[in-house]
């Protein structure tokens, strides 16, 4: 597995005045940084968002799959990194068929203006279309799952730093992090999650996504499109993406913190 850029790359100094009991004091605190990121694909702007500047060409390859732009991470033939002084430019080259399709999506939104999912006037357009998960035959001890989550705070070292970003886990069936993602947006920590995942061609028969956010319908949408199985999360899920994990076969666990968890979408691959 890809190793994650040091966290303290992703800080930057700044001074503060703090006050602790009766005392003033000044300090350097390392701040989480957050900057524009440019995703532009064949040459054609696509999107800028607000992102933490690490492990970045994951982070292309995460959002391009997650997104739907492309249908298989095969379909990324090459992500180029140019950081400037704005920020940060991602140069996705992608498949023919791909870019022809993201340029049809991007003729029908011409126009619009919104914000959350943007560019979208129906339900149709903000629920995609999502591969079924298959069940299989793993099983997730409990036990399993509360060994992940009381490990993931000392697994996040940016978050140690700063106190300011989310983070995004892959974890094994017996409870095992091997892979940590993290960035200011929760989005952003798991696209990077699933890029890198994609990046060491990892298999996601075997264990679960854990995430420090609450479980949005974009969070299960972008694990489900990469074929995770199983999401966790350590806030509560929205009804949406409920709806949308019951819909699609994925098991959708919120308010997982140490033994005490919930289930809302097929508990089955949940053992006792």
């Amino acid at each position: 597995m890809a190793e994650p850029a040091p966290a303290d790359a992703g800080t930057r100094p700044v001074l503060e005045w703090r006050h602790r009991g009766a005392q003033w004091s000044e300090a350097q605190a390392p701040l989480a940084v957050e900057q524009a990121v440019a995703l532009e694909y064949n040459g054609i702007a696509h999107a800028v968002m607000l992102a933490t500047p690490l492990d970045l060409e994951d982070f292309a390859l995460g959002f391009t799959l997650s997104e739907g732009i492309v249908a298989r991470a095969s379909d990324v033939y090459e992500v180029e990194h140019r950081p400037g002084s704005a920020g940060h430019t991602l140069r996705v080259r992608i498949a023919a068929g791909a870019f022809a399709g993201l340029k049809e999506r991007r003729r029908s939104l011409a126009g619009r203006t919104g914000c959350g999912i943007c560019g979208t006037e129906s339900l149709d357009q903000v629920l995609r279309p999502l591969p079924p998960l298959p069940l299989g035959t793993a099983r997730l001890a409990p036990a399993a799952l509360a060994r992940a989550t009381q490990e993931l705070g000392a697994a996040q070292h940016l978050q140690q730093l700063t106190g300011a970003t989310h983070g995004a886990a892959w974890c094994d069936l017996d409870g095992t992090i091997r892979t940590v993602r993290e960035d200011v947006g929760r989005h952003n920590a798991l696209d990077k999650l699933i890029g890198a995942m994609l990046r060491a061609r990892t298999p996601t028969a075997q264990g679960f996504a854990l995430i420090t956010s609450r479980a949005s319908v974009e969070m299960v949408q972008k694990a489900a499109t990469a074929g995770i199985g199983l999401l966790a999360a350590v806030s509560g899920p929205t009804t949406l993406a409920v709806e949308t994990a019951q819909s699609c076969g994925l098991t959708l666990v919120g308010f997982a913190r140490g033994m005490n968890f919930s289930v809302y979408s097929h508990r089955e691959r949940i053992g006792e």
